[in-house]
């Protein structure tokens, strides 16, 4: 006989069965035909701007009709991992028409690439980038076209019910054959960044005036975060690759050391341990979550509307690369807390899930990652 304890487990656990069924969600295509799209922002008047890896931008209209690609796009290294990759529109979008976007930059001499961030406005008529300026540039630039990280977030101001305070935060990969690098603050590689929108540097960042140190970082050991967002109450959410096993989601505070290659709960390509093989070491931090195996995840985002029911409200939302799923993640309090259960969605689409927003109408978006990518609505109901 099962205990009474593992007995209401079960039920619990049918009963939840039940109401994930009851409240899954319908994924409509909005638009397809995309050359493996990577970031997704949102236009007045339900229009997306989406970008393609290869280089281009694209305005997609409510109806899911493509424009031609908006002109004035910098020159990316697209190959590998590389090319023109997340975008965001400023909180004031209505009024200064600014859009910030990340990519490959290639090397002006030399070879190599970096990432970049760079913010331009987007033309009235929506057909080209305006007033171009690069406002930071990843150092060193190296031979790679692995680990470029690139999701772009612009933060709030504490206790400001939601305003922004005129920063972003930028996530920066480590480039893979420069792992050892995240370990060091006088390189960007393996870190997170975080700059004014002109691309000068906050004061308040925690190693302004640090010999050694460039004044841009504000965490390092990180691997490549693919996914970073803001929780309602400001905090600063991201989730990196593990090497093989190790993904993690975590809250990057000011000066924090995140631990790659040091600790990791992944393990080698092809097998063996990392370093020593550790998982924790004094003066490193622990993630809130990890996933052993690797789910690849990219895109995350917190769905703060009730437009899937109040259950789901609360949740963040994570794409798998590797398994084509999106991931529910539910936490113990609502925008925080602990992760107390997963549920897998949109498994039968069959396709690599790039990128998570919510949307302006509350509803949760998809961008699907290969050469005939889409746009997808997720409406309610199963």
């Amino acid at each position: 006989m099962p205990s009474t304890k593992f007995a209401l487990f079960l039920i619990a656990t049918c009963l939840f069965s039940a109401q994930a069924q009851a409240q899954g969600v319908r994924p409509e295509t909005v638009a397809a035909g995309l050359q493996n799209p990577w970031g997704l922002a949102f236009l007045p008047g339900g229009r997306f701007l989406v970008t393609e890896r290869p280089g281009k931008l694209r305005v997609v209209a409510a109806d899911g009709k493509l424009a031609a690609p908006v002109a004035g796009v910098p020159e990316v290294a697209a190959g590998g991992q590389g090319g023109l990759l997340d975008v965001i529109t400023d909180s004031d979008f209505a009024r200064n028409r600014m859009v910030y976007f990340c990519f490959s930059e290639p090397a002006a001499t030399g070879g190599g690439n970096s990432t970049a961030l760079a913010r331009a406005t987007l033309s009235a008529d929506e057909t080209r980038l305006e007033n171009l300026k690069i406002i930071f540039s990843q150092k060193p630039k190296v031979a790679s076209t692995a680990h470029f990280g690139c999701r772009i977030v612009e933060s709030r101001a504490a206790g400001s019910n939601g305003a922004a305070d005129g920063k972003l935060f930028l996530t920066l990969g480590e480039r893979f054959s420069r792992k050892e690098d995240a370990q060091k603050l006088d390189n960007h590689h393996g870190k997170i960044v975080r700059i004014n929108k002109d691309g000068s540097v906050p004061q308040d960042n925690p190693f302004v005036g640090k010999a050694g140190a460039l004044p841009e970082i504000w965490s390092y050991g990180h691997r490549n975060a693919q996914g970073a967002t803001l929780a309602p109450d400001g905090t600063f959410w991201m989730h990196e690759h593990g090497p093989q096993g190790g993904d993690e989601i975590n809250l990057p505070k000011a000066g924090a050391n995140y631990g790659w290659p040091v600790i990791t709960y992944g393990e080698n390509y092809g097998g063996g341990k990392m370093g020593e093989g550790l998982t924790e070491k004094a003066g490193m931090q622990q993630p809130l979550h990890y996933w052993v195996p690797s789910i690849a995840p990219s895109g995350m985002a917190f769905l703060t509307s009730e437009r899937y029911g109040k259950a789901w409200q609360g949740n963040l939302f994570v794409g798998s690369l590797k398994f084509g799923y999106l991931d529910r993640i539910e936490l113990s309090a609502p925008f925080t807390g602990k992760v107390v259960r997963e549920s897998k969605l949109l498994g039968d689409v069959g396709e690599r899930i790039r990128d998570v927003r919510q949307g302006p109408d509350g509803l949760l978006y998809v961008l699907t990652d290969n050469n005939n990518g889409k746009l997808i609505r997720l409406l309610p109901g199963g």
